[in-house]
């Protein structure tokens, strides 16, 4: 698909699907945004975060691609972008540190563009340990974590998100362990709501329309007020 190209770092949200580059940390953050159909506009916008780039991942991964279908088909603007040193992103990969940076420059943006707005974080993999750390600093007003990488990064000094929060895990996860995750999130004085997939692999391969559903479905109760 062939989107307008924006000038970098643009005063306003894109009215339809577009691409665009924001100023980050280290130099250009390559976007893409989309909005949601009129009549099912919520006022909120979703930022999803892709896996660990240097195993491949990048904002055209399809479980992201996935996710943000389910969260604009749920009626959420979506903002999607690739960590520092992916695809046209400068930079260079740092373990999650950076690429906190990196989200809190395009939720920065984000606050600028869409003041109103409530902001949803949801990130896959290495992109679900980076919202998860960078939820509260950033006042994320919803989450939605799929396969969150516990045990091959470090969750435990991070403060955890007290907001609306979903984790949709599959249990034949050969990335993750299942069994850290169910046993990370039993361990919370607030856990978030667990979706457990079985017969379910990391990257969700014949799953994908299923994880759409159970997206949906789950954070239905949580949306923002419809846009005016």
């Amino acid at each position: 698909m062939n989107l307008p190209e924006l000038p970098p770092d643009p005063a306003s949200f894109p009215a339809e699907a577009s691409a665009f580059t924001l100023t980050g940390p280290v130099g250009a953050l390559e976007c893409i945004s989309d909005v949601a159909a009129p009549d099912e506009a919520r006022q909120g916008v979703a930022v999803v975060c892709h896996p660990n780039p240097v195993q491949g991942g990048t904002m055209h991964n399809k479980v992201v691609t996935m996710v943000e279908r389910a969260l604009r088909e749920s009626g959420l603007d979506t903002l999607r972008f690739n960590f520092r040193g992916t695809g046209a992103s400068a930079g260079s990969y740092d373990d999650g540190n950076g690429e906190s940076e990196d989200l809190a420059a395009v939720v920065a943006w984000l606050r600028r563009a869409r003041p109103a707005d409530a902001l949803w974080l949801a990130g896959f993999s290495f992109g679900s340990y980076v919202t998860i750390r960078s939820a509260v600093r950033l006042g994320a007003d919803a989450l939605v974590s799929i396969a969150p990488p516990v045990g091959r990064w470090s969750m435990a000094d991070d403060v955890l998100p007290a907001c609306p929060w979903l984790v949709v895990m599959g249990e034949a996860d050969e990335v993750v362990e299942p069994q850290a995750v169910f046993d990370w999130i039993d361990g919370m004085e607030q856990p978030p709501e667990l979706i457990r997939m079985p017969e379910t692999g990391h990257f969700f391969h014949r799953r994908l329309m299923d994880l759409r559903g159970a997206v949906k479905h789950a954070i239905a109760d949580w949306l923002p007020a419809a846009r005016a």
